[in-house]
């Protein structure tokens, strides 16, 4: 019994081998499922020879069933479908060989296997009647297909890597039917098996198994991994395909740990005790300095009598040096030509200011000339930069980077709704802006947008003139970045479905799904077979369209994402202006539209230039109160007011306000000047400059009018004399001030940003030709005003004369002068005051320095737009919605050899190519996105370019006469393959026939046979040169990631650079004369942020060292008030970063200029009260420090901090967050900065550590002075 059952079961296995060896299932085609998708015929015998004329079809598709008789279970008809339904994924994933082998032999083995009777199983079958024969005939309706797990994993493994060039995306997003993360073996064969799909023409049920199931053998054929070459011609997937090819991963480096001690930032602990220590050191010496005096000295305070062995004075008592000397003559030699000078302007008032008239009449007239620059580009970015030549580059080979006009629209008031696929399938949430109801308010917005008309020059102007239309002239659609592309921009694809009175088999939802993970297909392989590129011939990425979404999961959308590029005129003025026209109707037709279910923020390409012009309008009325309440303050403040009576007549308003003519002829002068040259203006000159002019111009004129109130005329003097005598003494300290500053300047102008340079330029010249008027115009009306007082005329009013009490010519001391004198002065210099004003001032000091590294760089845009704009609104969405950053194209200079297999090798991603190439080192940077802030992979025109003329494609045809170009959607026998189907056929062009077919790739529409076609995507990427014989450059294009701040957009531009540089050297083209190079539009706005510590640190060092130098030099060779007068100032600067860390500023161009404007101004807190320590004749330093406090302490208080003061408060009130931030409040920290240095700290420093006494100096002042009453004040 046993014998018999082992018998039987032997049998049993024996026979299905025997009988399936040779047997088939199908054999032919019968009825037709749908439009051109038919049945196989059913027939259960042995297979059958095959025709001849089917040999080459099946070498095409099946080599691996060429042997023998070619005997098939399939006819030519069948091979015919075959290729036909796998031009789709031959397009996708036949860059990698191994993994469409393995495709292959799936579909070979199902179509035309001799042995299909082991692996099929037919489970349903219907009746046929063929309509030519009138025979009955079987259809195969439904089948089970046994697959290996072995054969289904290891196919799924070679191919779940393939890259889609052309979308950024992998090529099973397309193939699978679902996102390619969630794609594996089963369910990617289950999906291309399903007549659902729209391709299967009837139901196949996959069964996988590797051991024998139900009396059937699994298909399970040797399969080939990625990192296998299929044969000899066709090697292994490339890198960007197959990662197990690549080696491990590049690694970012890791970002650089904090500088710490002890667990604190270093910097903070650095300073704390360097702080320490000098309190330590400091106050030591103070004490030790102090017991020592108390000992053997008396105060400095105290008068010195017999009683007392030596003084703190001994060290001024000897023989004057050879530099105090050379000091003291040329002190004297400027006293002696301020003097005279002074006296001839008096005695010639009417020469004087004629010439000075003249003067400001010729050089303002260069305003007529004058051009003001307002393009972003030529204020942010020197000519000479890399960024702009790169700019230049681009534009030139691929024309100008288009206008933008974006819409980001929410519904805030829809709720989400949930899809129930049918079927079966998970529920999907769907956000609330892609609620049926909402896409249709939004697609009506959008052709509402498109029929926006605007006028120019009689002409009307459309969206249709303008816009970026790559297929144009055969297609002259829109490029429209919308999810609405997807249902090709019309109300009834969107309302497409297919379903009964039960369900919804397919609708939007379905074709919505389908499209955000094959942007390019033709064919949503659904029930709708509607197509998902857009109608203007290119692919509509979802991370461009859609935004707010988790993760890639597109559905959970919360903002819609709409995009119209318009295309660039830089060089043409006329179709400019007609795209400013269109935009401008643009943004009042977005201002007027009211929908209560959409919340839209909106911006167009003029936007910002115009909210800037609007920022500047509105804030003249500000800057004019501003200025006014400085005039006013002026005006009022020169006089010096005795009594009631003489108050129109003491009163110096005239003079004031000639003083202030005087400040802004300076500056129209400065403007007029380089506008004859021809180098423009910019905003920054017009709004900083009179503001820094009228600091110094007005610090000037109260110095020399409230000296000559002071000064008292000596006995037989005349007028001209004593105002010559007034101006000796405080000219050289007014030349000091105004020639350091012009000179800082002017060396300030050897910076390479534009604005910096501008800025340098126009200031140093005001402040130059300001000096050369008020030593000469001014210094005329002075004289003319004295002597309208001394007659009791009445001021404006000189005609009238008012009450003469007879002390109209009596010198007298202000009452800040005497507060200065009597209160402040004094106070200060206590010896317990002193070391608490070091102490604290050092201690700022170290805070500053504590935070230098800790300001941030950068300009935030929405800075810049007043509070109440749209583009602020937008701004906001940006960084909330958006989950792609701004496009980057790594351009390859004209010059490389793309014929040769080298230079292909060097460049492309796909099999066969260096693992270090182009596209495939760009790949591995947007792997590591969080480091390297690129986004995407990048869409590679040569990679597309292989696929698309490869043989076993039905892309690349010619017609076999004319060999023009055939497309793929031509019927036509006379179109044959490009190539021929052989070993050297399927290899890469080289030479004339890279070159014979590029333009045809290039000029390629895609179509449903071929979603290769270049046209759209790459016809810009690549120029063709010499009439089609050799590719000049091209650029290969992704995404930044969002980039939200400053530093973001600094960053990303590092990376892509670095990134680039390092691509160059691999490809081995150090030292060639062509190179990869990466472009984004915001570069050239940004690359000035790469150097700006740099150039910082330049300007900053050049003014300080120009400044010293000067000082040096006017002030006879002193050495140590020279450094003294520096030190301070860079102390101030300093303490400006200090503020700007407090107080939110970054530094950029703006708040550099602001810098460099505050190193000028601090000179005229510094050098006034540094002069006057050295000319001053006390004996001992604090008595020295006390004169120069008391001398000019109140002149500058007056004229530079109250007069700025009341100017700078006003600018609180601005709309503008740009004035607020970079005006108010770095004019106001500079102010106070340098009033608190200057009468405070300066005169300090001066006491303890100034230079000693001018032997040669003092004598001199001495003997000019004795026996007068200023013999007296010297000596006070």
């Amino acid at each position: 019994m046993k014998a018999r059952s082992l018998a039987l079961g032997l049998l049993l296995l024996l026979c299905p081998a025997q009988v399936f060896s040779q047997s088939c299932v199908w054999y032919g085609e019968c009825g037709i499922v749908a439009e051109n998708k038919r049945y196989n015929c059913e027939y259960s015998g042995p297979p059958k020879p095959l025709p001849k004329d089917g040999y080459d079809l099946v070498q095409e598709l099946c080599p691996g069933l060429f042997f023998d008789n070619v005997s098939l279970c399939c006819d030519v008809q069948q091979l015919n479908t075959l290729k036909d339904s796998l031009q789709l994924p031959l397009q996708f994933l036949s860059r990698c060989p191994s993994c469409f082998y393995n495709l292959m032999n799936l579909f070979c083995e199902l179509t035309c296997s001799p042995r299909q009777s082991e692996f099929l199983n037919v489970t349903a079958t219907g009746e046929y009647v063929d309509p030519a024969t009138n025979q009955t005939k079987t259809n195969v309706e439904e089948l089970q297909y046994y697959i290996g797990e072995t054969f289904a994993h290891a196919m799924y493994n070679a191919c779940r890597d393939v890259e889609n060039p052309s979308s950024n995306e992998k090529a099973l997003n397309v193939l699978c039917g679902k996102n390619a993360e969630a794609c594996n073996a089963t369910n990617w064969i289950e999906y291309m098996f399903n007549k659902n799909n729209g391709q299967a023409p009837f139901t196949i049920t996959p069964v996988f198994s590797d051991v024998p199931l139900r009396g059937m053998q699994p298909m399970n054929n040797v399969t080939k991994g990625c990192d296998e070459a299929v044969d000899e011609v066709m090697g292994p997937c490339s890198c960007q395909d197959c990662p197990i090819v690549c080696g491990p991963k590049p690694q970012p480096s890791p970002p650089p740990a904090p500088w710490l001690i002890l667990g604190l930032d270093a910097m903070y602990v650095i300073m704390w005790i360097s702080y320490m220590v000098f309190l330590l050191l400091f106050f030591g010496a103070f004490f030790a300095v102090w017991c020592y005096r108390k000992r053997y000295f008396v105060s400095e305070y105290t008068p010195i009598d017999s009683n007392i062995a030596y003084s703190v004075n001994t060290s001024d008592k000897g023989e004057a040096s050879c530099c105090d000397q050379l000091g003291a003559a040329f002190e004297g030699g400027l006293r002696r030509l301020f003097t005279q000078w002074g006296a001839f302007c008096v005695r010639n008032p009417g020469c004087v200011i004629f010439f000075s008239l003249v003067f400001i009449g010729v050089c303002s007239s260069g305003l007529m000339f004058v051009q003001v620059t307002t393009n972003p580009v030529d204020l942010w970015s020197a000519p000479s930069s890399q960024a702009r030549h790169e700019k230049e580059y681009f534009d030139t080979h691929f024309g100008p980077f288009f206008r933008t006009e974006q819409l980001i629209i929410r519904a805030p008031h829809t709720p989400k709704h949930i899809y129930s696929p049918y079927p079966s399938g998970a529920n999907v949430s769907f956000g609330p802006p892609l609620n049926k109801e909402i896409l249709h308010q939004v697609l009506d917005l959008q052709t509402a947008i498109e029929n926006i008309a605007a006028s120019h020059n009689n002409e009307t102007v459309t969206l249709q003139d303008l816009c970026l239309a790559p297929l144009s002239p055969y297609n002259k659609n829109c490029t429209i970045m919308s999810v609405l592309n997807y249902f090709q921009n019309s109300h009834s694809m969107l309302d497409h479905q297919i379903g009964d009175y039960f369900y919804v088999y397919a609708d939007y939802h379905t074709h919505f799904l389908y499209c955000v993970r094959a942007p390019a297909s033709l064919n949503d392989t659904s029930m709708l077979h509607d197509p998902c590129l857009g109608t203007y011939g290119g692919p509509v990425f979802p991370w461009l369209v859609l935004g707010g979404y988790d993760a890639q999961n597109y559905h959970n959308a919360t903002a819609l994402v709409i995009t119209f590029p318009i295309n660039n005129y830089h060089n043409d003025t006329e179709k400019l202006q007609k795209a400013l026209a269109w935009e401008k109707e643009f943004i009042n037709f977005m201002k007027n539209y009211k929908n209560p279910n959409l919340t839209i923020s909106f911006t167009a390409e003029r936007s910002l230039e115009d909210e800037l012009n609007r920022e500047s309008k509105s804030d003249v009325f500000t800057v004019t109160i501003s200025y006014a309440v400085m005039f006013l303050y002026i005006s009022i403040a020169l006089g010096h007011i005795k009594s009631c009576r003489r108050l129109l007549v003491d009163s110096k308003i005239s003079l004031g306000i000639a003083g202030i003519l005087i400040v802004l002829s300076s500056v129209a002068c400065s403007l007029g000047i380089f506008s004859y040259i021809g180098i423009p203006l910019t905003l920054i000159v017009i709004e900083v400059i009179p503001f820094l002019v009228l600091a110094v111009g007005v610090d000037n004129i109260f110095i020399l009018v409230q000296t000559y109130q002071r000064e008292e005329r000596l006995q037989g003097e005349t007028l001209d004399q004593h105002v010559g005598r007034v101006l000796g003494e405080v000219a050289p300290s007014m030349l000091l001030s105004s020639f350091s500053e012009t000179v800082a300047f002017f060396l300030g102008a050897l910076s390479v940003m534009p604005a910096v340079h501008t800025f340098s330029l126009f200031a140093g010249m005001a402040i130059f030709i300001d000096f050369l008027l008020q030593i000469t115009c001014f210094v005329s009306l002075l004289g003319l005003d004295i002597r309208r007082q001394e007659k009791s005329r009445l001021d404006i009013l000189c005609c009238v004369r008012g009450p003469d009490d007879g002390t109209s010519v009596q010198a007298s001391e202000s009452c800040l002068f005497q507060f200065f004198k009597h209160s402040y002065a004094p106070l200060l210099l206590k010896d317990w005051m002193r070391p608490i004003v070091v102490a604290v001032f050092v201690g700022i000091l170290s805070f500053s320095i504590a935070v230098l590294n800790k300001v941030e760089i950068g300009l935030d845009q929405s800075l810049s737009m007043p509070n109440d704009s749209y583009v602020k609104d937008y701004f906001t969405s940006l960084s909330e919605y958006l989950h792609a950053g701004p496009p980057v194209y790594f351009v390859l200079e004209e010059g490389h050899d793309y014929t040769s297999l080298k230079g292909q090798n060097m460049v492309c991603g796909g099999m066969g190519c260096n693992n270090n190439s182009l596209v495939q080192q760009l790949f591995n940077a947007a792997q590591m996105s969080s480091y390297t802030r690129l986004a995407f992979v990048p869409s590679s025109w040569i990679d597309d370019y292989f696929d698309w003329i490869k043989p076993q494609s039905s892309c690349c045809r010619v017609f076999n006469v004319t060999d023009q170009f055939c497309n793929a959607s031509v019927v036509d026998p006379a179109c044959v393959r490009c190539r021929p189907l052989t070993p050297e056929g399927k290899q890469r062009p080289q030479g004339k026939d890279f070159m014979k077919f590029l333009p045809m790739y290039l000029s390629d529409n895609p179509n449903p046979k071929c979603g290769k076609g270049g046209h759209a995507a790459y016809s810009s990427a690549v120029t063709i040169l010499d009439n089609n014989t050799r590719v000049g450059a091209t650029y290969f294009m992704t995404y930044h990631t969002v980039l939200q701040t400053s530093a973001d957009f600094i960053d990303a531009m590092k990376k892509a650079r670095l990134l680039a540089t390092n691509i160059t050297e691999t490809m081995g083209l150090n030292g060639s004369h062509y190179r990869l190079f990466p472009y984004s539009v915001f570069y050239i706005f940004y690359e000035q942020y790469l150097t700006i510590i740099d150039d910082t640190i330049f300007n900053l060092g050049v003014s300080l060292g120009a400044i010293f130098l000067v000082t040096l030099v006017l002030l006879g060779c002193d050495l140590w008030s020279a450094l003294i007068m520096c030190v301070t100032i860079a102390m101030i600067l300093v303490n400006m970063f200090g503020v700007m860390w407090l107080w939110g500023i970054s530094l950029n161009a703006v708040s550099l200029v602001n810098l460099v404007m505050s190193c000028g101004i601090s000179v005229e807190f510094c050098s006034h009260i540094t002069r006057a320590f050295t000319v001053s004749t006390k004996g001992s330093r604090v008595g020295r420090a006390e004169a120069a406090l008391s001398c000019m302490g109140s002149s500058v208080f007056s004229g530079i901090t109250l007069t700025k003061f009341g100017g700078i408060v006003v600018l609180a009130f601005a709309k503008s967050q740009i004035f607020q931030i970079f005006y108010f409040r770095m004019y106001l920290a500079m102010v106070m900065l340098g009033a608190a240095h200057g009468l405070i700290f300066l005169p300090v420093l001066l006491s303890y550590i100034g230079p000693s006494i001018n032997k040669a100096k003092s004598s001199t002042t001495q003997e000019r002075y004795k026996d007068t009453e200023r013999e007296r004040l010297l000596n006070f």
